[in-house]
Formats: structure tokens, C-alpha cells, sequence
């Protein structure tokens, strides 16, 4: 048995079939895959069960996943004949997982009808359309401890020396031995100090010694460049989920106004009896 899927203890499933299934040519919801003592469990059920497992199990071969679910399912039908009906903590539930499911099939219905293609490129192009994008840095720097190794170190670079290679040679941060690449970064990224000397730089200019609060740099602008938009497959479900929370938040607003809405004020009877469990066994 798949590990986490709890099943009932197993029993003889032949036992429970004993009236031979009707043989159809083109299987469908209606079909009879097992019989509990003449009640029918049907290839829906299968169905409905599987569609609602947790994902990791939506992986499992379907010959086991199918045998499995049908055991449970003819295990709680024998279970369940022992009941006459819901005792009233189960008939409330099972009110709730009805009005849970009726409105879920509302969302799915507004769903379909908004989130389509053209809404969700018409959102992209309202976002994006006029997107300008923000400046990125590309960057490179060499730490040291002192502003006299640092100005030391822009007197070699001033006189033609290969930054990366002072960089490998001389600087303390753990970019060093990648000859003092940063990579690319935004405004924000980097301390105050240290971002002030980037965005007083030209493309292929080196600073003057700057200080930190990790040391002195010496800071070499690499290069510059805007973002760019996303495109729109990657933001797609993004913008989906933005238009079906913005449609059902729609539907749900007119539905309140249409409707007629109490919610009468009764001392005694909210939050403090809220867990009081024993009110549904009187």
C-alpha cells in the first residue's frame, strides 16, 4: 500500500460482489464496478475519488491507485449500511461540503468565462505596455582593509593594470577569486555607500576608494542596461489569477447586494460556544 493513503483495514472484496456486473460495450460514469450487498458503486465514484487526491498520489500506476480506491470505497458502503442516517454533527458537515461545492462550481464557471486568452493578454498589454524598466548594474569590485591599500591599488589601475587580476590577487571578499564580479544587481541591493559610487560612474570607469561597513572598495562599473518586461507566459498565471480573483470578487459583490442578508445579534450564541461540539450530540 502506497505510503500516507490510509485505507481501511482489508476485507474480501468478492464477498462483497457477489451479483455479477453488467457488461457494457462503452464504460461511462453510470457503469457498475462493484455491488455491496445489492447497493451499486460506480466507475463515477472511482472517478470523483481519484480526482480529488492530493497530487503526489495522481503519480501512482493506475492499476493500484484504481484497486485501491475501490476497496475503500466498498469497505465504508459496508461500514456505512450499519448506519440508518447522519447523526446531526455529520448532516451539518455534510450541509457544508454541499454549499462548499455548489460555490465552488460557481468559481469554476466564472473561471471559464473571464480567464481566457484575450483577457489575460489584455491584462499583460494594460501592465506592460508602457513598461520603461529599471536600471541594472553590472559591476565588479576589489575590498581591502584600508584606504591606503585601496589608494595604493587605483595608482596600479590608473597606470593600466587588469582590475580582475588585481582583484584575484588583493581583495578580501568572496568575490575575489572571480576577479571581483558582482554580476548584475538593482537599486537597493547594495549598501548606500557602495551604490552611490556605482551610479557616479560611466560604463568602464573605476571609483575612488570608497568606504563601507566591510572596508574600502574600488569599484569598476561594467556595464548598465534596463529590465525588460516579462513575457507573457511567464507572468500568464500571475495575471490569470489576478482576473479570476478580481471576477469572483465581482460576482460575489453583486450577489450581496441583490441579496437580503441577517445576521442576527444573539447574546451567547457566537464565538464564545463556537467549539462546543456536545451542542450537535443533544
Amino acid at each position: 500500500m502506497p505510503k500516507g493513503l490510509t485505507f481501511l483495514p482489508s476485507l474480501a472484496l468478492t464477498a462483497m460482489m457477489a451479483l455479477p456486473l453488467a457488461a457494457q460495450d462503452a464504460p461511462n460514469a453510470s457503469t457498475v464496478v462493484a455491488r455491496v450487498n445489492g447497493d451499486e458503486i460506480t466507475l463515477g465514484h472511482v472517478i470523483a475519488t481519484a480526482s480529488a487526491l492530493p497530487a503526489q498520489y495522481q503519480q501512482l500506476e493506475d492499476d493500484v491507485l484504481y484497486d485501491f480506491i475501490l476497496e475503500q470505497l466498498v469497505q465504508q458502503h459496508l461500514l456505512g449500511q450499519q448506519q440508518d442516517a447522519l447523526n446531526p454533527l455529520n448532516a451539518l458537515r455534510l450541509e457544508n461540503e454541499t454549499r462548499s461545492l455548489r460555490a465552488v462550481q460557481t468559481v469554476d464557471a466564472i473561471t471559464a468565462a473571464e480567464v481566457t486568452d484575450e483577457a489575460i493578454q489584455a491584462a499583460y498589454d494594460a501592465q506592460f505596455a508602457e513598461f520603461e524598466g529599471e536600471d541594472e548594474f553590472n559591476a565588479s569590485h576589489i575590498l581591502v582593509e584600508s584606504e591606503d591599500e585601496a589608494k595604493a591599488i587605483k595608482a596600479q589601475l590608473d597606470d593600466g593594470a587588469n582590475f580582475a587580476e588585481l582583484a584575484k590577487e588583493n581583495s578580501t571578499g568572496p568575490s575575489g577569486p572571480n576577479g571581483g564580479a558582482l554580476g548584475w544587481f538593482g537599486k537597493g541591493q547594495m549598501v548606500p555607500e557602495f551604490e552611490d559610487a556605482v551610479l557616479g560612474l560611466e560604463k568602464g570607469q573605476i571609483s575612488e576608494p570608497v568606504q563601507t561597513q566591510f572596508g574600502w572598495h574600488l569599484v569598476s562599473l561594467n556595464d548598465k542596461r534596463k529590465t525588460q518586461a516579462p513575457e507573457l507566459d511567464v507572468v500568464r498565471e500571475e495575471l490569470a489569477q489576478t482576473i479570476r480573483q478580481e471576477a469572483i470578487q465581482t460576482k460575489v459583490d453583486e450577489l450581496t447586494q441583490q441579496a437580503t442578508i441577517e445576521r442576527p445579534t444573539l447574546e451567547g450564541a457566537g464565538p464564545e460556544i463556537m467549539r462546543q461540539i456536545d451542542l450537535l450530540q443533544e
